[in-house]
Formats: C-alpha cells, structure tokens, sequence
C-alpha cells in the first residue's frame, strides 16, 4: 500500500478540534481520496485502475470524501453494508481537486446575497457539490470539526474519471485489519493526514477554517 499510515493514538496531535476543514493525505502534485463499493464495481475499478462497466453509472452522482476516518464512519469500516464493503483509496491530481471544489455548490444555504430559490436552482443544475458533515473519530462518535465530501456526477464524473485520477488501490484489507485490531483492544494504524491547503478563493466560498 502506497499511502502512509501512523499509530491512531497519534492521528490527532496536529489536527484542528473544530472548524471546517480539509484533512487528507497528498502525494506530490496529487491527494488520496475514499470510496466504498461492492465487488463488482470494485473489481473492474482495481483490474482497470479505471470506473467504468455495466454496474457503474456516471450519471448517478457519488461521494469522494479526503477523511479516512470520516470514510470509517460511513462504510462502518467496511462493515456496513455489502455495497460498501470494498473501500478504495483513489489518487487524483490535486489540481483536479481544486477544480472539482471551485465548480462546487454548497449543500446548504449560506450565503445571503442570492435568495434560497437562486441557490436551490444553482445546487439542482450542478454535476458538483460541497458538503460539510461532522468528522468523526475511530467509533463513529461526532467531532467538533466538520469534514467535506465531495459529489460529482455526468461530465464532472467523467472529468474526474479520465483526467484527475492517477491510481486506485484497494485498502480493504488494511481496513478489516484495524478493525480487528480495535475490536480486540490492540494498537491500530489510520491513515497519516493533514490539514489540506486550498486557494484564497475555495477558502472563502466553503467558509473552510471557520
């Protein structure tokens, strides 16, 4: 497994305690980033290091999310439910990433200057969209800081599918080692991450550190 990985207990000494943030680990130029799915879609993403087949669809919108952990939360690490029981860590360009976030509409109504029709017209026309949920630790309990995810569907998902992704790797083992680590009261590993810089502009738009 390429990415790096450090001892649970000491994920958090450098991370925010609450505010809106992007955590994640980047490689170079590039940022890892986390889905869950079944085998089947799972197995044609790893063999092609591509999405595509007849059990994926592009005009479906789907979530990546940057947070380990937060991905742990919602795939019960990779125990929840059979379509997620297969996680994959993807690694894309980050200008991609920034891209992806600067087409972005923002799942909640914020800002003032546009009424909530404007809003609610510019979130069901966009191929992308911002959402900021509450981080969670290793047992699923909330955080004060929030994590992002990230939808993207039709020409935004194949953007991402033929131009921003550079790998897929498929953790699921990593996942269900740790678990059983946990379950059983021993030392665990998770996924080394930092606070993600973004642009001026994708600061103040998603409100990130706030």
């Amino acid at each position: 497994m390429k990415l790096n990985t450090i001892p649970h207990k000491n994920y958090e000494t450098n991370l925010p305690n609450e505010g809106n943030y992007i955590i994640g680990q980047k490689s170079g130029e590039n940022i890892y980033v986390y889905q869950a799915f079944n085998d089947k879609i799972a197995d044609f993403a790893c063999k092609n290091q591509k999405f595509g087949g007849p059990d994926y669809s592009f005009s479906r919108m789907t979530w990546i999310k940057p947070n380990f952990l937060w991905m742990m939360y919602r795939c019960g690490w990779g125990q929840k439910d059979v379509n997620q029981h297969r996680v994959l860590a993807l690694e894309i360009s980050f200008t991609g990433f920034e891209e992806l976030l600067s087409e972005g509409v923002i799942t909640s109504y914020v800002d003032s200057t546009e009424t909530i029709q404007d809003w609610r017209d510019k979130l069901n026309s966009s191929n992308v969209r911002i959402q900021w949920d509450p981080d969670h630790d290793y047992t699923g309990g909330k955080l004060k800081r929030r994590a992002v995810q990230i939808g993207i569907k039709n020409e935004a998902l194949q953007k991402f599918n033929n131009s921003y992704l550079k790998s897929i790797t498929d953790i699921t083992e990593f996942v269900k080692e740790q678990k059983s680590n946990i379950d059983n009261n021993k030392p665990f590993l998770v996924i080394e991450e930092t606070v993600i810089e973004v642009n001026e502009d994708l600061k103040r738009r998603f409100s990130i550190y706030d």
